[in-house]
């Protein structure tokens, strides 16, 4: 198949396959005529990194899918180096849930020290809300 098809098929761009073929992670195989010539394999790895940068891994970080996959294994995280870049993106992941966790507590403490200020000051204004003289006087008979 051509490049365009490919790119269809792969649900991307055809500036985004060829700059996948200038890293390295798409083989840039010609046909007699001079086109770029892919098969199910090339489409294959695509689908390979893609799922991986839907994930939030960078273009390097798929790299050991895509050898683990030109290797010919069936999958590309059956290879001890894509294992590697998954614990790593744990650890990354487990980070910033920590200091997401983190800000979101300091956020709610803020949040609570506002709405009892904003309660506070409601409850002062409502003591010294002026009173009506002929209320207060209408009251007291």
């Amino acid at each position: 198949m051509r490049i365009g098809e490919l790119a269809q098929q792969a649900g991307t761009t055809t500036r985004a396959l060829r700059y996948y073929e200038q890293l390295g992670l798409l083989p840039a195989r010609r046909a007699g005529n001079g086109y770029r010539a892919y098969g199910e394999e090339d489409l294959r790895l695509l689908r390979q990194i893609r799922t991986l940068q839907d994930f939030g891994f960078g273009l390097e970080e798929t790299r050991p899918f895509v050898e683990c996959l030109q290797a010919g294994h069936p999958e590309g995280d059956s290879c001890p180096a894509s294992l590697e870049v998954y614990r790593r993106k744990l650890a990354e992941l487990d980070e910033c849930i920590g200091r997401l966790q983190e800000v979101r507590t300091r956020v709610a403490e803020q949040y609570a020290r506002a709405e009892r200020a904003r309660e506070d000051l409601a409850a002062e204004a409502a003591d010294r809300a002026p009173q009506c003289e002929l209320a207060i006087e209408w009251e007291e008979r």
